[in-house]
């Protein structure tokens, strides 16, 4: 085999389908397995990846646990001083701080992660869902394929908007045109040929090459792959397309500015605490060496604090609630390529979508055929070529009637199309509505293939969405030439100038005109999608094809009507719409009648609901438009051009937009909109690429899906970031109470009024908070009403509506904390010592603190793993969820797990000397469920969300 640096663009086809031991049938599977392993996968070399350990280094970054690794360090060292000095009993009397903050400090970097690695996998799992796949053939029939998995000598199958997966040569053009600005820089197309060219050829005037990366987007073609993976021109200079690092969403950057200022403030509040701390401890009067281990006491307070009370993992929550959302789309049929549609998903106010295919079923069936004067009915379901041609009154075979057999040939040779089978189970490669006339014909005994060979076709002006015809030239049996057309009925009909009955071509009159237009716009309110069919005899000697020497002066055989019946889903997902206060708009190339028709049985038209066609959205001003637009719910007859204008008319009115589309033009409408989605079996590479998100299934009730599974997403982060901010805050005022007064006791403050919880203490709640329970809110299973209710107003804050909640949560469980710890130590102290009574026992001071702070750590920690029940839903507590509020496994776990290992610690020796707890006599537990209940029993969403206090941003 010759190498892939072969000039083949100074090669024949025919020399280079030798060259490539291949054939105009493709490669065989086994031969394509066998060149993946010799040359590899067609895909470009990435930057390497960050690597587990590089993840896990990063979370040492962060500027807290980098300080709080500073004090561990130095209190390291004054452990080991005071060894030296005997004034410490013991190894873990001397480092007890150290190892315990080291511990808790390892333990939140395992847990960011944790959380790390799995977004990065999910967004790993979502780029493969996306990759993009390619039309070719295998074994004698066309297939489509991931594009990672072509090898040279695979022979190409190509249509407008199709993105070309690697280098080829063309062995087959019809009017093909590509764009290759992404490679030459030329922004014009490119028409493609067949001829060989001078191998000095430079690589922009290659026209009978085409290159990885660039998009046809015009006719269709053949080409055989020549090059792949880095072997291509686009390999070549990979190093400056390398793919760009993933950009953060708008509610990850909100989040994280939301951060930052929080940030700001605990600082400024850190500060003033350390410097309290420090002035209230009595080794100010003890010498260097206690002022020293007392100020790293207070900076490991503060750092703690700090760490405790910013959200730094709310950014990071958001990444892994998208992520595992845009799993949850994947098996919806839905790929999400940007997470940041994922979020104005859920506050999409309108879904402006296709009507074939994707309100309907797509399987197009021809059910009436006019022809020379008469009605014919065509029976069967789907695309299984089997069902009977009825006249008037009785069956009929079309191979006895000259006009039908003519017109059904002419409807599957005007085509693209194929109809395979596979396994018994009939299926269209191609465009459905082409499929229906090949099926058609098919009933009729007309095989494709058989008809090709008689009528090979030597010329096409292909079918785009503003001609709205498509015409083929066909070399016939006697040696002559005939051009055959098929399109919208009146469009064909204004090139026709005679009319095909019993045999004879007749002069098209007005009465014969109007006639046609007349049952045309009959069976259109039927609900059927109506195709004219006419032809053209053709000189012999022609040999340029275009609309100029085709397309006009012909002679109209008929119409073809088909229906494609709406999907019984797409009702039901257009009665959840009316639910959730989103309008579903149809838009649709189809008849006006049609469109009216399949609007109505879907239930997407009301009694004021406009219909505007596209002759008549060009009449219309854009201050017109904008003024009805909210009223229009189908748009009938219409091109893709039309649609950036709707997109554009409907967010003047302030509306979040998606918007369907499948064809190359439909790509500025499809990035314009808020949300595009494209076609995942019908669409265009080009579209796919413009698209926020693709439909697998082509399926509208997808659209809403989605729609749910956005708002779902969005729920979730608006639960973890309400339990955040509700329990992160507490620790502030505990520490900040206790430190003013110690300040203002002087060099006795820190005896009198000592803090209630330790740095140790305060990392522990942080890691429990950020931990399991909060993640497994990212995966909380969604509201009964989250599509009964009006989508969310696009630029309305994550906290919007929780102020009361947020408050009143942390009032309850400051002061849970506060009251355990005067309660347990100035109040009914354990051992006989109270203040300010009787002489200080040292020992039993000790104790008695150690117990007053144990009761005050295990309370705030429960109490917030007690409210974060509430946290789930913002309607209803967590009595009144009921069992649904058991449902989430992943929920409870984290939760039992949360709870026995925080009241674990104060029974184990080895934790106990590290948090310096003591263990929890029955009446403790008594106090401490009982006022961290306060946190079921008051907190309650249905009585404080949605009042307002202020106006969170």
């Amino acid at each position: 085999m010759k190498t892939l640096q072969h000039p083949w663009h100074s090669r024949s086809k025919e020399e280079v389908v030798q060259d490539l031991a291949t054939s105009l049938n493709g490669l065989s599977e086994e031969e394509a397995k066998k060149r993946l392993s010799q040359y590899g996968y067609n895909e470009l070399l990435e930057r390497k990846r960050r690597t587990a350990l590089q993840m896990f280094m990063e979370e040492f970054k962060d500027v807290f646990i980098l300080l709080l690794l500073v004090a561990t360090i130095f209190s390291v060292i004054i452990g080991y001083y005071d060894l030296l000095r005997g004034e410490a009993r013991g190894f873990l009397d001397a480092y007890t701080d150290a190892i315990t903050i080291g511990i808790i400090v390892l333990l939140v970097a395992v847990a960011g992660f944790i959380q790390e690695y799995r977004a990065e996998k999910a967004l790993e799992a979502l780029k493969k869902l996306t990759a993009p796949k390619a039309r070719l053939m295998r074994n004698g029939k066309e297939v489509i394929v991931p594009a990672r998995e072509i090898v040279p000598g695979d022979l190409l199958m190509l249509e407008s908007g199709d993105t070309v997966p690697a280098d080829a040569r063309i062995v087959e053009s019809v009017e093909l045109k590509a764009d290759e600005a992404v490679l030459t820089g030329e922004s014009t197309p490119v028409g493609k040929g067949v001829e060989p060219l001078k191998p000095e050829t430079a690589v922009a005037d290659r026209m009978n090459m085409l290159f990885m990366a660039t998009h046809t987007i015009y006719g269709r073609g053949k080409a055989v792959v020549t090059s792949t993976g880095m072997s291509t021109e686009f390999g070549r200079i990979a190093e400056l397309v390398q793919v760009a690092e993933e950009e953060e969403t708008p509610l990850q950057k909100r989040l994280d500015r939301f951060a930052k200022k929080i940030a700001k403030v605990v600082l400024v509040l850190s500060l003033i605490i350390f410097v309290l701390e420090v002035f209230a401890e009595e080794a100010l009067i003890k010498g260097i060496a206690s002022l020293i281990s007392a100020t790293i006491d207070a900076f490991m307070t503060s750092i703690a604090l700090a760490i405790s009370v910013v959200p730094e993992g709310l950014p990071a929550i958001v990444t892994i609630s998208l992520a595992l959302g845009a799993r949850e789309f994947a098996k919806r049929n839905a790929i999400i390529r940007r997470l940041s549609s994922a979020e104005s998903l859920g506050a999409t106010t309108v879904i402006c979508s296709d009507k074939t295919g994707t309100l309907t079923k797509g399987e197009m069936t021809v059910r009436r055929i006019y022809n020379s004067g008469k009605i014919i009915e065509v029976a069967g379901v789907g695309y299984e070529p089997t069902g009977e041609f009825r006249g008037s009154s009785n069956s009929l075979n079309p191979r006895d009637d000259k006009d039908l057999s003519f017109l059904l040939t002419i409807g599957a040779l005007c085509n693209n199309a194929s109809l395979q089978n596979d396994n018994g189970t009939w299926r269209i490669m191609g465009d459905p509505t082409e499929g229906a006339l090949i099926v058609a014909a098919a009933k009729a005994g007309l095989e494709r293939a058989e008809l090709e060979q008689q009528y090979p076709r030597v010329g096409e002006v292909p079918f785009t969405s503003e001609r709205k015809r498509m015409t083929t030239v066909h070399g016939t049996p006697e040696g002559k030439q005939r051009a055959f057309m098929k399109g919208a009925p009146e469009i064909v009909l204004e090139r026709c100038t005679h009319v095909l009955e019993n045999g004879r071509e007749k002069k098209l009159t007005g009465v014969k005109r109007r006639e046609i237009l007349e049952t045309n716009e009959r069976l259109a309110g039927e609900a059927l999608r109506l195709l004219g069919i006419a032809y053209k005899e053709l000189p012999r000697t022609s040999k340029e094809f275009d609309e100029e020497t085709v397309e006009n002066d012909l002679v109209f055989v008929g119409l073809e009507g088909m229906i494609d019946p709406p999907r019984q889903e797409a009702v039901e997902a257009n009665k959840k719409c009316l639910d959730a206060g989103i309008e579903a708009v149809m838009i649709t190339g189809d008849h006006k009648l049609t469109a009216i028709a399949v609007a109505k049985e879907i239930g997407m038209m009301k009694e004021d609901s406009l219909v505007l066609t596209g002759a008549e959205l060009d009449k219309t001003s854009d201050e017109e438009f904008e003024k009805i637009v909210e009223n229009v719910a189908v748009y009938a007859r219409v091109s893709p051009e039309h649609k950036l204008r709707i997109v554009k008319a409907l967010k003047k009115r302030g509306h979040i937009v998606a918007m369907t589309g499948d064809g190359v033009n439909d790509a500025p409408a499809i990035k314009s909109a808020d949300v595009g989605v494209s076609m995942g079996i019908s669409g265009t590479d080009v579209t796919r690429e413009a698209s926020d998100m693709i439909l697998t299934d082509d399926n509208f009730a997808t659209i809403v899906k989605a729609v749910e599974e956005g708002r779902v997403i969005y729920d979730n982060v608006r639960k973890y970031a309400r339990f955040l901010i509700s329990c992160n805050f507490d620790e502030v005022l505990v520490i900040g109470t206790f430190a003013i007064l110690a300040g203002l006791g002087g060099i006795n403050g820190e005896v009198l009024f000592p803090l209630p919880l330790l740095p140790a203490m305060l990392l522990w709640i942080n890691l429990v908070t950020d931990g399991a329970p909060a993640v497994s809110l990212a995966t909380d299973l969604p509201d009964e009403d989250v599509m009964k209710r009006p989508p969310r107003k696009p630029g309305e804050g994550i906290l919007h509506g929780m102020g009361a909640f947020i408050i009143t949560s942390f009032i309850l469980q400051s002061t849970g904390t506060i009251l355990l710890f005067v309660l347990n130590y100035y109040v009914f102290p354990t051992h006989p010592w109270g203040w300010p009574n009787g002489p200080i026992i040292e020992a039993n001071r000790l104790l008695t603190l150690d117990e007053a702070r144990t009761t005050a750590f295990v309370q705030a920690t429960f109490f917030e793993l007690f409210v974060v029940w509430n946290c789930r839903s913002e309607k209803r507590s967590a009595w009144r969820m009921g069992r649904s509020a058991f449902k989430n496994k992943f929920f409870i776990i984290a939760e039992t797990s949360s709870i026995v290992l925080t009241l674990a610690i104060p029974y184990i020796p080895i934790t106990q000397a590290m948090f310096h707890l003591v263990p929890l006599t029955l009446l403790d537990l008594v106090q401490v469920i009982g006022v961290a209940s306060w946190g079921l029993f008051f907190v309650l969403p249905e009585f404080l969300m949605g009042r307002k206090i202020w106006r969170w941003q």
